[in-house]
């Protein structure tokens, strides 16, 4: 979230900015909407169950051909969001014959129902219980939701291709902190898939990033966003770097601005990259298209453009990853606990539990997990420290006694030579307000010493800004 509610919107809308935000389209009864969608849903429905019958012809067409009347109906009525039947009949055509109803949204509907097809997440799969919250958001399936246009195609590729290092990182920190961050999400009713890709997008899963504007945690909060969701600085932490608060605040974010724009995902992810202000400004002058209409989507900045797609296609690629020939690394995530038996900084206990089972090493999921602490800062024995399970019993082998507990104290003890010190300026460069008299005080010189090396003449010993003046000779040169 990069750009703070202070500071995008004009003045007449800080108050809405501050209190309960305006809902958009309130024009739209809510019963027309939801009876286009049962629409979809029942035309969906039926096509499926004609393709399974055998009946490929009249009913099938029939389906097909009044999804393609909501659909139109759908594009002229404000507040309906056209991308969900564009994403029906792209799934539509791509439902296998002989399918049952259904079928088709397994994967969204229930991890363990795609489990033996490979289409789940691995994450889902190995968590039942999450069961239908996973992929489910307000109701409606992530399949539904998500317009597979050529903006997300081209996502997808790039997180297949140049950013897949990314992805993975991404996906391997998001490991560790999901007993974490997953509890507030799915306690807020939105889909897991969801947080995985802004939690991507946004930091990578880095605990500790902050941007060049100032966002900073795992999900990238403005100072003062983040204070509107009640991240603040307790004990001198920002409250920003809590995996659990920061997803907690994303998630009431999200909903807020679900409801401001009726359940539009991509608006909702639009306001949480390019400002709620400007993405309301922009829903309220069109208020009967959605995100990729080429009215919203080359209203909002190249960077917004981009971040939707990303975020949406990094979610999805989290539900469906083999359909992409990628495969997520299973991961033992199980989070457990040490106490420290002798001093020690995060930095040192990187260096002794090496990297056993870990390509990377541990540091990244230690400073995840401890976001309190400055990986340099020595902690005192007895301090209690969250750490994936297995780590304990390395911290007892390899971390309290011995030659890698040695090694990491000699490393953490080095430290940079200091520079030496500067020989004293030889040179003034004159500034605005600056006279003769003062320079000369400053540096310990006297007014007619230092006129006579820069050949000044009195009595008004004329200079001009920009000027550089000698100080040879003068005591603090």
């Amino acid at each position: 979230m990069r750009h703070p509610c202070s500071v995008i919107v004009p003045c007449v809308l800080l108050a809405a900015c501050a209190g309960q935000p305006p809902r958009i389209a309130e024009r739209t009864p809510d019963v027309a909407l939801t009876a286009l969608y049962a629409r979809l849903d029942s035309d969906t429905g039926n096509y499926l169950a004609a393709r399974e019958a055998g009946d490929a012809t009249d009913k099938t067409n029939a389906a097909l051909d009044d999804l393609r009347t909501a659909a139109s109906q759908c594009a002229a009525t404000p507040g309906c969001d056209t991308a969900r039947f564009f994403a029906a009949f792209d799934k539509l055509l791509r439902t296998p014959a002989n399918t049952a109803p259904g079928a088709a949204d397994s994967a969204d509907e229930s991890p363990d129902a795609s489990a033996e097809a490979g289409e789940s997440s691995p994450v889902v799969a190995a968590l039942p219980q999450a069961g239908r919250s996973v992929a489910l958001l307000k109701g409606h399936k992530l399949g539904d939701i998500i317009a597979m246009n050529d903006p997300m195609k081209v996502a997808i590729e790039q997180w297949l291709t140049q950013y897949r290092p990314n992805l993975m990182r991404a996906w391997e920190n998001y490991q560790y902190l999901r007993h974490e961050m997953w509890p507030p999400y799915e306690k807020a009713g939105l889909p897991e898939a969801l947080l995985f890709g802004m939690l991507a997008q946004e930091s990578g899963g880095k605990v500790h990033a902050v941007s060049r504007s100032g966002a900073s945690g795992p999900l990238q909060f403005m100072s003062a966003t983040g204070a509107r969701f009640g991240l603040g600085v307790v004990d001198g932490f920002d409250q920003r770097f809590d995996p659990a608060l920061a997803a907690r605040a994303n998630a009431a974010y999200i909903n807020e601005q679900l409801g401001v724009f009726n359940d539009n995902l991509e608006l909702a992810v639009a306001a949480y990259n390019g400002g709620e202000g400007a993405m309301q400004r922009l829903a309220l002058r069109h208020d009967d298209v959605g995100f990729w209409n080429p009215r919203i989507y080359f209203a909002v900045s190249a960077e917004t453009r981009e971040y939707v797609p990303m975020v949406l296609a990094a979610a999805w690629l989290f539900l469906h990853p083999e359909r992409y020939n990628l495969q997520f690394p299973k991961l033992d995530t199980v989070p457990g606990q040490i106490t420290l038996a002798r001093p020690a900084s995060l930095d040192e206990l990187t260096v002794c539990l090496g990297q056993d089972g870990n390509a990377d090493g541990w540091f990244r999921a230690l400073r995840n997990l401890n976001p309190a602490y400055d990986p340099r800062q020595k902690l005192d024995t007895g301090t209690r420290l969250a750490v994936p399970a297995p780590l304990a019993a390395d911290y007892e082998k390899l971390c309290t006694s011995g030659k890698w507990v040695e090694l990491a104290a000699d490393l953490h003890a080095a430290a940079l030579p200091a520079a030496p010190a500067q020989p004293p300026a030889r040179q003034y460069v004159v500034r605005k307000g600056d006279t003769l008299g003062v320079i000369a005080r400053r540096h310990g010189c006297t007014l007619e010493g230092l006129a006579r090396m820069n050949h000044l003449r009195p009595p008004h010993y004329a200079l001009r800004v920009g000027q550089d003046l000698r100080l040879s000779g003068c005591r603090r040169e």
